[in-house]
């Protein structure tokens, strides 16, 4: 009795082994490889290129947060965003910096908590600084920006990094 459990064990375990490779072996009839035009859908990009106030990205952490940074001629402003990207994330601090090097020298510059609507400036997503300097350094070469700033007892550094070529035509008033 025992032999023949062993027999039909092995029969069944051959069966199923000899019908997975005549599934697979099975072509769709032609050897033409198949193209995908255009790249994966947006849907499965897992890295966001814009903010939803149409500024820069900085990626904050393993992607934990992210900034966004808007500029118009005379100011900078700064969004904190959650890790998607899409919406603001309230952080208990009244300042951030940004570091850069000008002509060789390093320079910091801080941004103050401009609360939006319904936060309070001890809990605010969104920082600001009047500086037309900073604004051109930002969009300068070799500039190396860096934004600093600490969340729930987390310091965070992130390069500001400016695309002049996604902005060609547009006048920078994020």
């Amino acid at each position: 009795m025992r032999i023949s459990l062993k027999f039909l064990l092995a029969g069944m375990v051959l069966f199923a082994v000899g019908c997975k490779e005549n599934a697979s072996t099975e072509t769709a009839g032609s050897d033409e490889a198949i193209v995908m035009e255009g790249g994966p859908p947006e849907a499965l990009d897992a890295h966001p290129t814009e903010g939803p106030h149409h500024g820069s990205l900085v990626e904050l952490g393993n992607e934990e947060y992210h900034a966004e940074v808007t500029h118009d001629d005379t100011s900078v402003t700064v969004y904190i965003l959650d890790g998607h990207a899409e919406k603001q994330v309230p952080v208990a601090t009244k300042e951030i910096t940004i570091n850069l090097v000008h002509d060789g020298k390093p320079e910091q510059f801080v941004l103050v908590s401009a609360p939006d609507v319904g936060e309070t400036e001890e809990l605010s997503s969104r920082f600001t600084i009047v500086d037309p300097h900073l604004v051109a350094d930002l969009d300068a070469e070799g500039s190396n920006a860096k934004l600093s700033l600490t969340i729930k007892g987390t310091p965070y550094r992130g390069e500001i990094k400016h695309d002049h070529e996604s902005h060609e035509g547009h006048d920078h008033a994020h």
